[in-house]
């Protein structure tokens, strides 16, 4: 770590022969990182300043900046849409930006940070790059990536502690009018660390968004903010407020960590400032926040309608399971689902069917999810198909909290689509006059015969199951998922490519570029796509015709996941769609051309007409092979490069300009 330099008060008047440093990071640190990297060393090299660049992609940080560098340099320029340490620039005029500043406006950076402003640190390891609302960045973007960093560490735990209940109340649970109770101390033992699990993962949700918004030291006010979200008792309510207090108290714990290391302090505050000051005074800021403002609404919110739903029950049958379906599916686990819950037991013993509208309506949610991410697989990373195998095995024994992770991910589209399923099914359970005599629900209570009114039963349970399942099919490809396509399928081929020097061509697969991760089968002189999703549809089938694709529907999926991220258009007439995933069994890169152009959404406006597809194994991210991408990203960056490759005949000729890169 450099000692903090003196402001470089003269470093804005210098002019021309500046000195100075960059870092680029983009979040999957494949192609914008090496493209805006190369930008910058090109203009510096136009406007004569000397430039170093650092990289942090993929294959780990390349060209990393010394002291000495950080010592003698006038600026330094940070283009990254991910955490960079800016703590080792304490003194020096920084300018952060978002990556795609880097490759569309280096000479525009290049004459900011002359002006920008000195950068003062807030201890160590303070100052990440590409926060939320910093210039050229983008918001949503920015909370998106700490929400999905808080439901990547909370699934493990939905997972263990759903599977560990599950397999207690199938091996050791027997019905009582009290619930499910169990023959031995053993299985009670492995519930009981299963709900352990289960009461961890709200604290883990909320305590790594805070992490990904704040840092380090939003950690612990993030888990404790969370713990006290899921525990009513806490608030005077006798529900907590579920996964989504979770959330809201993890965006507000990060932010207001970042607020605290905004306050200047004395020298010798600075040190204990994110280990002892930040933790404490954010951790009591979030946790009374909580208690006294936020806490005392959703105590209101359970009490009032426990006694709204008390008023319902002469009304219809139906109407009232579609209510009580409603809420049980709404937050999984919060004040409203608790609300209802909490109401059919407390009527087991006088009115059973009340129990039985919740019973069916509580395995929805996960069996729906489950079931989606079987019917559209491709719709869905790898990570999440996973989880819907389990999730599919939390329904079957009533465990709502199942289907968090999706609702997590994609409130907007997962929960209207687990309320719609819920009411059906506490509809047709209602209709049907379905009886529940424990407070539990999904189909394991008909298997340990404690239901009445069994197939009815089953058919209220899987009617809302498909009805879910359809309706977040639907919204996501609504929403700007994978657009409708037969598993399996491949978009179509011209027999003849459009005439731009060359004929149809007979692909052989014998020659290869880029060390042999892209071959002739793997490129199409001409796409037929017109549309940003066929076109992935159509590279994803052709990456298949080489034989490393082992998941089709799945590696569109992992590229379709990592378009929501960001687009993948680079500006200059290129897009490189890109996924991790094992949907591959070996690294492979597939090229083609568009005629007309697809729209990309590149921030230069330019629509892609050079495509590459990159799909490399979880387990090989970081091998050579992402060297070989980077130097293809930096090629990329030669005008004459590019006219030569839209100007190549058949693939024969393209295998040869590729072959250039080296």
């Amino acid at each position: 770590m450099i000692s903090p330099a003196d402001p470089p008060e003269d470093a804005g008047a210098r002019g021309p022969g500046l000195k100075l440093l960059a870092v680029t990071a983009c979040p999957t640190g494949i192609a914008h990182t090496y493209m805006a990297a190369e930008k910058l060393a090109q203009a510096a090299q136009a406007l004569g300043h000397e430039i170093k660049v650092e990289t942090q992609g993929s294959i780990g940080a390349e060209n990393v900046l010394t002291d000495n560098d950080v010592r003698e340099a006038d600026g330094i320029i940070v283009a990254a849409d991910k955490d960079v340490d800016l703590s080792r620039f304490v003194g020096k005029r920084v300018l952060t930006v978002g990556v795609a500043e880097g490759i569309h406006h280096p000479e525009r950076l290049i004459d900011r940070v002359r002006t920008a402003p000195v950068h003062r640190g807030a201890g160590p390891g303070a100052g990440a790059a590409g926060p939320p609302g910093a210039e050229g960045g983008r918001e949503r973007g920015a909370l998106y990536k700490a929400l999905m960093n808080g439901v990547s560490y909370m699934i493990p735990f939905v997972v263990v502690g759903g599977l560990l209940i599950a397999v207690s109340l199938a091996l050791g649970g027997h019905t009582t009018p009290e619930g499910i109770v169990f023959h031995s101390s053993f299985w009670q033992s492995v519930h009981d660390i299963g709900v352990i699990g289960f009461t961890l993962m709200i604290p883990i949700l909320s305590g790594y968004i805070a992490y990904a918004v704040g840092d380090r030291p939003a950690l612990v006010p993030g888990m404790v903010g969370g713990w006290i979200a899921s525990h009513g008792e806490l608030y005077d309510s006798k529900a907590g407020a579920g996964f989504i207090g979770a959330i809201a108290t993890g965006f507000l714990a990060g932010y207001v960590v970042r607020w605290i290391r905004k306050v200047t302090v004395p020298e010798f505050v600075r040190p204990i400032m994110p280990v002892i000051v930040i933790p404490i005074v954010a951790t009591s800021a979030v946790g009374l926040f909580f208690v006294y403002v936020i806490g005392r609404p959703i105590a209101w919110v359970f009490e009032h309608l426990t006694n709204w739903l008390g008023s319902l029950t002469g009304t219809s049958a139906a109407l009232l399971g579609v209510l009580l379906g409603l809420m049980i599916a709404f937050d999984m686990g919060g004040p409203v689902n608790k609300t209802a819950f909490l109401f059919g037991a407390g009527l087991v013993s006088r009115n059973p069917e009340v129990m039985g509208m919740c019973a069916a309506a509580i395995p929805v949610p996960p069996l729906g999810q489950g079931l989606a991410t079987v019917l559209r697989r491709g719709l869905f990373t790898q990570q999440e198909r996973e989880t819907g195998l389990a999730a599919l095995f939390m329904g079957f024994f009533g465990i709502t909290e199942g289907a968090i992770p999706f609702a997590a991910a994609r409130p907007a589209r997962v929960i209207p689509a687990n309320m719609l399923g819920g009411a059906v099914a506490g509809a047709v359970a209602g209709l049907a006059t379905v009886k529940d005599s424990v407070p539990h629900g999904g189909p394991i209570v008909a298997v340990l015969g404690a239901v009445g009114g069994v197939p009815m039963f089953f058919v209220a349970i899987a009617v809302g199951t498909v009805v879910t399942a359809m309706a977040t099919v639907t919204l996501m490809t609504l929403g700007g998922g994978a657009a409708p396509r037969m598993p399996g399928a491949v978009a179509a081929v011209p027999a003849v490519p459009p005439a731009a020097g060359g004929g149809s061509v007979e692909v052989t697969g014998a020659a290869t570029a880029l060390s042999g991760h892209l071959t002739e089968a793997s490129v199409r002189p001409w796409l037929a796509a017109r549309s940003k999703e066929a076109a992935i549809h159509e590279l994803a089938g052709l990456l298949a015709a080489t034989g490393r694709v082992t998941d089709l529907d799945g590696l569109v999926g992992a590229v379709l996941a990592r378009e929501a991220l960001g687009t993948t258009g680079l500006g200059e007439e290129i897009a490189i769609p890109h996924a991790k995933t094992d949907a591959v069994a070996a690294p492979v890169v597939g090229f083609a051309r568009s005629e007309e152009g697809v729209e990309w959404g590149a921030p230069d406006g330019t629509k892609a007409r050079l495509i590459f597809m990159i799909a490399v194994p979880e387990e090989m991210a970081g091998d050579e092979h992402l060297r070989i991408l980077a130097m293809l990203s930096r090629k990329l960056m030669d005008p004459g490069f590019r006219e030569r490759l839209l100007s190549a005949g058949g693939v024969g000729e393209v295998m040869g300009v590729l072959g250039e890169v080296s």
